[in-house]
């Protein structure tokens, strides 16, 4: 299975999606996803 990590926003550091990641992956996920604080197109980040 996975591990479950949150995506925050790199703006305002607004928690706004949850997903899964592989265990074996080193790197922090970075996706662009929509943010509704900043109503925009933001990359989110893994957070710790």
């Amino acid at each position: 299975m996975g591990k479950k990590l949150v995506l925050a926003c790199s703006e305002c550091s607004s928690r706004n999606y949850s997903t899964m990641k592989n265990e074996n992956a080193s790197e922090r996920l970075e996706v662009k996803k929509f943010c509704k604080a900043c109503n925009t197109h933001t990359v989110h980040r893994e957070t710790k």
